[in-house]
């Protein structure tokens, strides 16, 4: 079996997610794929509690299911309630699935910043790793011995979370940036909105 790991804050999910994870299940032949939402070290806490990125993670799921069952969302970093490291869930991963081919799928933001990563030399040997680029992209990451083994992949998808938290805040339209059942519950939920402005009352004077 062929099995792939995606992960990432996911705050929130969207159709740049979801065309990622569509494109590398047909163009690599996944036979599963995990998306495991994250806590990552390396980026700011999470504007979103984990309850509802695991929430939105599983719709993102729902929603690749749709045209053939390959997709599970794995809770087990957020359920560790502490930074999360790649090697660590691909080490899980593997001991889940010991006999199978695993491949590790990477934005290219996240592999710009690959050195940085724990003990990333040894990802190597417990997986393939495909970065999805844009195409003007030009991967330029040192690793011991000189070479990158990993396959890039071009793929564009000009959306980004931060910009749909912005416009979310903001009351504006999201429902082209992210699927249908993300923006309904975006909306039932209320998240990104601005905290209401709330006056602090006046202290009163005690009398003796």
């Amino acid at each position: 079996m062929h099995l792939a790991v995606f992960g990432g804050s996911f705050d929130p999910p969207h159709n740049g997610h979801l065309a990622l994870c569509l494109f590398a299940r047909e163009l690599l032949a996944l036979d599963r794929l995990i998306i495991s939402p994250s806590n990552n070290p390396f980026k700011r806490k999470s504007v979103t509690g984990d309850l509802h990125r695991q929430r939105m993670v599983e719709l993102l799921a729902s929603e690749i299911n749709l045209i053939g069952s390959c997709c599970d969302v794995s809770d087990w970093e957020l359920q560790k309630q502490q930074p999360s490291y790649t090697i660590d869930l691909i080490r899980h991963v593997h001991s889940l699935y010991p006999h199978d081919k695993l491949t590790l799928l990477v934005g290219e933001d996240s592999f710009a910043e690959f050195p940085s990563w724990k003990e990333y030399e040894s990802l190597f040997t417990l997986c393939d790793i495909v970065v999805f680029r844009r195409a003007s992209f030009e991967p330029h990451v040192a690793v011991a011995g000189g070479t990158v083994p990993t396959r890039f992949i071009p793929f564009n998808a000009p959306v980004s979370s931060t910009e749909i938290r912005v416009l979310a805040a903001s009351g504006a339209s999201i429902s082209r940036m992210v699927p249908a059942s993300i923006a309904r519950y975006i909306a039932e939920q209320a998240l990104y909105r601005e905290p209401p402005f709330t006056s602090t009352p006046a202290l009163t004077r005690q009398e003796s």
